[in-house]
């Protein structure tokens, strides 16, 4: 027999369970399926960068999310065995670059995200099945069937590729990655428990004699630590107890036995890679499997993230709302671009050539060469442009005391009515099937008529409401 469903997301990491919880509110039957028996067990990415934070409170996890991480410490620097200088991680954000959700990136551990994510996936009906190892797949116009190493294939009208750096079905689809080795030296990483050493720091040994830098990271709501260290080029890293003890030891003024256990352990080498494409027929590349980090500047799972962010709300509108399946075509057009950039970024932060601050906290991100963005204004306006973030800001009128945010929480769109504009605007509004809320003239947006799309981010702009109808019915906007 084969198992049926609208959508086969193909991984349980952060990007296929948060694709999983967008598509669950949709009313997108969905399945989600996993190699492991289980979640993965490590901290490794553990920076949720500002935009991620506001996407996470959209799909109504933040709360948890807060409650499990912490600010991220200031660094310390040790040198024989002494502290001596405290390092700042990452630049402080300045006004109004800290989005609704917080001023600077939230370290919470990898493995407690996907432990939110997947609570909040079943909370809502979704679905995840484990030791599901896929092996190929085949397609046609009207879906895909993806096979697996024992039981039966899923048939599916469409699948995400969340799959991780070694995607199968990215090369089975014979998808190619461009890419470079960032840094020739290979890179271990490990949740540890340690004695004797304080939890305020991130600590931070420079190298010396015994080889590269050790940076060990107190991770928040847990007795752990986040262990990495650089290696020589061509070692070949021990995973075991005894090897990190050792490395520790002969690294830092700890002892072999100040390490009393190491819970995970891994090592990589640093590189980045892009897929050629993110979307083959009826099959997308999501997070790992499109596009692949350095750890530094916290980049990767944020990226992931917003891949599904970005696809979910496309796919339900296709599946569900009746929109035109042209709408996928965006997904590719919007984020490998946008993933583009932020390879280069994280690869810059890892090289020491720029620092973590404003460029990491992916506000800034935006998609204005889309053919979803439509900027239909004469002069300048206010700061905000179709294609980019939606601020926040206060409402007014019947909802006054609100927030903009508060009106953009939940899977669809929004109507922003700005001061002149509200008289022509009353004459259109009501052929469309959208909240509509308002917000002072005095606001970033500037006098006008704003539709913000699902994921937070101006579709189309007017001095009036003149064309915004003929754009929503393009776009696939309910109208009534």
């Amino acid at each position: 027999m084969t198992v049926r469903t609208d959508v086969l997301i193909v991984g349980a990491g952060p990007t296929g369970l948060a694709l999983g919880i967008d598509l669950a509110r949709r009313g997108v039957d969905a399945l989600v399926v996993e190699k492991a028996d289980g979640l993965f067990p490590g901290s490794r990415g553990k920076g949720i960068q500002p935009r991620t934070m506001e996407v996470l409170d959209d799909l109504g996890v933040l709360e948890a999310i807060r409650a499990a991480g912490h600010d991220y410490p200031v660094g310390m620097i040790w040198q024989d065995g002494r502290q001596v200088a405290e390092h700042r991680m990452i630049d402080p954000a300045e006004d109004g670059e800290g989005g609704a959700a917080g001023a600077g990136p939230w370290m919470v551990p990898q493995w407690r995200t996907q432990e939110i994510l997947f609570d909040r996936l079943t909370e809502l009906g979704g679905r995840v099945v484990f030791g599901r190892e896929a092996v190929g797949l085949d397609q046609d116009e009207d879906g895909v069937t993806v096979r697996f190493a024992s039981g039966e294939p899923v048939r599916a009208r469409y699948a995400v590729a969340a799959d991780g750096g070694r995607s199968v079905l990215r090369r089975a689809l014979g998808v190619g990655m461009t890419g470079e080795t960032v840094d020739p030296q290979p890179m271990l990483v490990a949740d540890v428990r340690i004695s004797g050493l304080g939890r305020d720091f991130w600590h931070v040994f420079p190298p010396g004699e015994n080889g590269g830098f050790l940076a060990i990271c107190p991770l928040p709501g847990t007795e752990d630590f986040q262990l990495i260290a650089q290696l020589p080029e061509d070692a070949t890293a021990d995973l075991t107890r005894e090897g990190v003890r050792e490395l520790v030891a002969s690294r830092s003024h700890l002892a072999p036995a100040d390490v009393t256990e190491v819970r995970w352990a891994s090592d990589f080498r640093p590189r980045a890679a892009l897929a050629d494409r993110f979307r083959v027929g009826r099959v997308f590349l999501a997070g790992d499997a499109a596009h692949i980090h350095s750890p530094a500047g916290g980049q990767g799972l944020n990226t992931s993230v917003q891949d599904a962010y970005n696809l979910g709300w496309k796919l339900g509108a296709v599946l569900r709302e009746g929109a035109p399946a042209g709408l996928l075509d965006t997904y590719e057009a919007e984020r490998r671009p946008v993933a583009a950039g932020m390879l280069d970024l994280s690869t810059r932060v890892h090289r020491g050539e720029t620092r973590r601050g404003a460029a990491t906290s992916q506000l800034g991100l935006g998609y204005p060469d889309s053919a979803l963005s439509e900027d239909a204004r004469r002069g300048p306006g206010g700061t905000v442009r179709a294609g980019y973030r939606a601020p926040d800001g206060y409402l007014v009128g019947d909802l006054g005391g609100g927030r903009l945010f508060d009106a953009f929480r939940g899977p669809g769109w929004t109507l922003v009515v700005v001061g002149g504009a509200d008289t022509d605007a009353d004459t259109v509004l009501p052929s469309l099937d959208v909240p509509v809320v308002r917000t002072g003239v005095d606001s970033a947006y500037g006098p006008g008529v704003f539709l913000v799309r699902p994921d937070g981010y101006v579709g189309w702009a007017g001095e009036s409401a003149d064309g915004l109808v003929e754009y929503a019915r393009r776009v696939g906007v309910a109208g009534r």
